[in-house]
């Protein structure tokens, strides 16, 4: 087998070029399928007559499926391969999607999203841990931030997607598209291979009698204080960009009666200012190491939630998500890179996909949390409320004794 981790490497080979390529598509296009619910949730709705309750629900048994997925495929990564696991993953969340298709009750909505969300969760800490160990330990920043840049390439296709085909063909017809990521499963079948790496583990975990397990993550007082540590900064992570996705042009419209001709070009402003954060991270995190990388960014989305009060215009809104989706999303690549140098291959995916998927369970709830905010107070309080959850994820951090480790 190849080796591909080469200490003087000058340039990626074949195998490393598959795996980010393979990578970023899998979580494009698991993102693009998550992002069909947010663009046709009001055609759904009307077409059902949902209560706003009941409405709500379908997103909330997606984030249960994803940690459920998460859990289990986390696990199943560890014990029988990254490759396998990688593309059993991308099957369930497409050929859930496509079923929604034929959903014309809420049950059936419930079910496919649950198992849409199952596909979506497991795939995650797989291809994280896909990465570590296919490159260097000073391109792992660098590359989990490309894939994560994937993710949000995702969202812009859901968006064109969705403005093209849900006024002419309904909102069925949308999720019937998300079975076209069942096509990535033959390249990654066919130029992906286990890393020597993961290979030599499971050997000598087969040699031991022993079996990835939960309990792994917590078995001592140092691995339990930094599963916990990075479970917190998830859900900060996660709450961060539910806040800001959802309820940021809103609030803006409706507290300062500012108006944007068109959400999409917010949208398109704040992932723009994502992507390029992720970019920066990435590179700051192979050079300067993971604290100082994250100190600069939770200081910097901390700070930029009080942008937004300065917005007086259109343009100036625009320009104040694309500063907070900088910093505020900036880190999502860098959890992936943080977990898998942090915890051995025995159990990485594992740990990827529970820290993560914990944090998007909870994280998740945001949106609720932001709301009763917005019912009872002003919107200094609101974001000043986001700010101190960056300031509490930059204390976690600090006390990480593991990233003190990986310092530079």
């Amino acid at each position: 087998m190849e080796q591909i981790k080469s200490t003087n490497q000058k340039s990626f080979s074949n195998s490393q070029k598959w795996v980010i390529a393979s990578t970023a598509a899998g979580f494009s296009l698991e993102n693009m399928d998550i992002m069909f619910l947010s663009f046709s949730l009001t055609s759904i709705i009307a077409s059902l007559h949902l209560s706003g309750m009941a409405a709500g629900w379908i997103g909330s048994i997606t984030n249960i499926g994803m940690l459920v997925g998460g859990a289990a495929f986390g696990l199943l990564g560890d014990r029988i391969g990254r490759v396998k696991t990688f593309s059993y993953t991308i099957f369930i969340f497409a050929f859930a999607t496509g079923l929604m298709y034929f959903a014309h009750s809420l049950p059936m909505i419930y079910t496919m999203r649950f198992l849409a969300g199952i596909g979506a969760g497991g795939e995650y800490g797989v291809g994280m841990a896909l990465i570590a160990e296919n490159f260097q330990q000073d391109h792992v920043g660098r590359m989990t931030s490309v894939a994560a840049i994937g993710g949000q390439v995702g969202a812009i296709i859901a968006a064109l997607l969705a403005a093209a085909i849900i006024p002419k063909f309904g909102w069925n017809t949308l999720f019937l598209l998300g079975i076209i990521p069942v096509l990535l499963t033959y390249f990654i079948r066919r130029h992906l291979t286990e890393s020597q790496e993961f290979l030599q583990a499971k050997q000598i975990a087969q040699q031991q009698n022993q079996t990835a397990t939960f309990g792994q993550l917590f078995k001592t007082r140092q691995l339990f204080g930094q599963t916990l540590g990075l479970m917190i900064m998830t859900i900060v992570q996660i709450a961060g960009y539910f806040g800001l996705m959802n309820w940021l042009p809103s609030i803006v419209q409706q507290q300062q009666g500012l108006s944007i001709a068109s959400s999409s070009l917010w949208m398109i402003a704040t992932i723009i200012g994502m992507s390029i954060g992720m970019l920066v991270f990435g590179y700051l995190m192979d050079a300067a190491g993971p604290r100082l990388s994250f100190a600069v960014f939770l200081l910097g989305s901390a700070s930029s939630m009080f942008v937004i009060l300065a917005a007086h215009n259109s343009l100036t809104l625009i320009l104040a998500g694309c500063l907070i989706g900088f910093f505020s999303n900036g880190m999502f690549g860098g959890y992936g890179a943080v977990i898998s140098q942090l915890y051995p291959a025995q159990i990485r995916s594992t740990a990827n996909n529970l820290i993560m998927n914990v944090g998007r369970a909870i994280g998740g709830f945001s949106s609720v949390a932001i709301g009763f905010l917005m019912d009872r107070f002003n919107l200094t309080v609101t974001m000043g409320s986001l700010s101190a959850l960056y300031i509490l994820s930059l204390l976690v951090m600090i006390n990480l004794p593991g990233l003190k480790q990986l310092s530079k």
